[in-house]
């Protein structure tokens, strides 16, 4: 489990890199050479920038539960690498007997 949540960790982070960079900054014209105009016909009359605002956003949510679950994940292992308590219990012995008592008093 602990792999799988590392696995999608990175992923989430490389894709919201990758759609950060995509992304035109506000008042910035220079998205006019990637073909800005022609991106509001796929995304809709608002344009791309509501729906990749609204995609990081999500991708950033889930990139914040990733990072909590590895916290968790770190913690439990330092808690368990130093417990004082261990899995197997040692049985408890019966107190032991002077066996030259015993023998005294049969006599």
């Amino acid at each position: 489990m602990h792999t799988f949540v590392l696995v999608v960790h990175v992923l989430l982070a490389v894709s919201m890199i990758a759609l950060i960079l995509v992304q035109q900054g506000k008042g910035a014209d220079a998205g006019a050479s990637f073909g800005g105009g022609g991106a509001a016909t796929v995304f809709g009359a608002s344009g791309s920038g509501n729906f990749l605002t609204r995609l990081t956003g999500v991708l950033t949510a889930l990139f914040f539960v990733t990072s909590l679950t590895l916290a968790v994940f770190a913690k439990q292992q330092t808690t368990d690498a130093y417990s004082l308590t261990t899995d197997h219990q040692v049985p408890a012995t019966a107190p032991a007997t002077n066996s030259a008592n015993t023998t005294k008093s049969a006599n």
